[in-house]
């Protein structure tokens, strides 16, 4: 079957290349052939087809599903973390029955039920921090992020399981997603090879089985203590039927756990430290944030926040330089078809690459320069700015991720002032399948802001 545009790289170097510098393995890449080019790559299915032309994209992920087909089991590098039942690995039906399932306890009033507890949460982390004291930006938003999803997701606040799920997602995080040697156990099935508790994968099961332990009895808790007024999305999923009236089941339960807490927990982290620095490494950019912070007085509604129009702008630009996500989830060819003037057999499988489109130049002009302004020049499509994928494999979470983005960092920018420690430029790094600064942003607080009476304070007004 002839492929379009395949890289002339040895099979080998290409994977190599993709999990030690994806970034520079894509921007090689697309030098080469600018719009569609075919990658031997490793995690998704060794030969996929990569486009990040916003109008191939769109009929991929949204055209005619008999001629592009979600491909769950391309997902099976993530089956070690998230287990059979995860909404990344199903297809058709059953991942229909999942969405719907869990989908209300990710939107509408749940979410701002939440913003209490996330700017609870930001300001008793960052409190904790000594002042003039350099630490990592990503390793805080990282801990904030967990205990958010700790609450959000379990409805744990304190004791002996709250600390032993915390330190267990800790340790099963760091085991994948510490760096891009770490991230090969998922990326590389030799590699998974169980030689006891002192050998890496071996720690990595170890590790997950104790997790399971906790999970699973905090489930049989739930079932032989049912609350019906419990708001945590663990309770709602419990109660939450299909339409034949069924429940989901232990296992079902345990892996969209997982799914939400290993997604939610690292792409919202990274998103928020890569924030961080972009505000503090242009000060323009803070200059700006901290004027548009002013304006909001006394408003005691975190929805205001939500909408601060420059605020969204660099929110928008953070996830745009650094999307959460380096491409699509899979689509597979089920007919002959073409696109971008290339014949597709049945069998191809494709991913819109979302790293690629965010940063091509006739869309993003200086693709490379963090630009705010470009947010509120222009409307971009869904197919030309798609931070959380698109079509009916859309993140599921993308509301509360940006909701939590935008509330952790408004709590911090209006309660301390902070700068960079390390004046070097962050260059994105493979954590897992996300891409989050290299040197972690280094950071430092001088000071608790000096607040002017129109500032809004967070920490006493976030009350939806």
């Amino acid at each position: 079957m002839k492929l379009p545009n395949t890289l002339k790289t040895s099979s080998f170097v290409q994977k190599l290349q993709w999990v030690f510098d994806p970034v520079g393995y894509l921007e090689s890449a697309v030098q080469e052939y600018p719009d569609i080019f075919t990658a031997e790559i490793v995690g998704f299915g060794d030969t996929v087809v990569f486009v990040n032309n916003p109008q191939a994209i769109q009929k991929l992920l949204s055209g005619d599903r008999k001629k592009f087909a979600a491909l769950g089991k391309a997902n099976s590098v993530m089956h070690p973390l998230v287990g059979d039942n995860s909404m990344l690995l199903l297809n058709g039906d059953q991942h229909k029955r999942q969405r719907q399932l869990v989908t209300p306890s990710l939107h509408g009033e749940r979410m701002q039920v939440y913003g209490q507890q996330i700017c609870n949460l930001t300001e008793k982390v960052l409190s904790q921090l000594p002042k003039n004291q350099p630490f990592l930006a990503r390793n805080i938003t990282q801990e904030i992020s967990l205990q958010v999803m700790l609450q959000t997701v379990f409805g744990l606040y304190e004791g002996e399981r709250y600390q032993k799920l915390k330190r267990l997602f800790k340790v099963l995080m760091s085991d994948v997603f510490q760096s891009p040697l770490t991230s090969s156990l998922l990326l590389f099935s030799f590699l998974q090879k169980d030689l006891g508790v002192w050998s890496p994968w071996g720690k990595f099961l170890h590790d997950r089985r104790q997790l399971d332990e906790l999970l699973y009895a905090e489930i049989a808790e739930r079932r032989e203590h049912p609350d019906l007024e419990r708001i945590d999305i663990l309770s709602l999923l419990m109660f939450a039927q299909d339409e034949a009236g069924n429940t989901m089941t232990d296992q079902e339960l345990r892996d969209e756990l997982m799914t939400l807490i290993l997604a939610g927990n690292e792409t919202t982290a990274t998103a928020i430290a890569w924030a961080l620095y972009w505000i503090h490494h242009l000060p323009e950019v803070g200059e700006k944030l901290f004027q548009e912070l002013d304006t909001l007085g006394d408003s005691k509604d975190p929805m205001s926040i939500y909408r601060l129009p420059y605020f969204t702008a660099v929110c928008n630009e953070t996830l745009r330089i650094h999307p959460v996500a380096m491409f699509t989830l899979p689509r597979v060819v089920q007919e002959s078809v073409e696109l971008l003037g290339y014949s597709l057999e049945p069998g191809t499988v494709m991913q819109g690459c979302i790293y690629l489109t965010h940063h091509r130049e006739d869309l993003y002009p200086q693709p490379k320069q963090f630009k705010p302004e470009r947010f509120l020049e222009r409307q971009f499509s869904p197919y030309e700015f798609l931070p959380f994928g698109g079509g009916v494999r859309r993140c599921i979470g993308e509301a509360l991720a940006v909701f939590e983005m935008k509330l952790v960092l408004a709590t911090i920018l209006s309660n301390y002032q902070l700068r960079l420690a390390d004046h070097k430029p962050e260059r994105p790094q493979r954590r897992g399948m996300t891409l989050a600064p290299g040197n972690g942003v280094k950071m430092v607080i001088t000071k608790q802001r000096v607040r002017q009476d129109s500032l809004v304070n967070l920490k006493t007004t976030c009350v939806l």
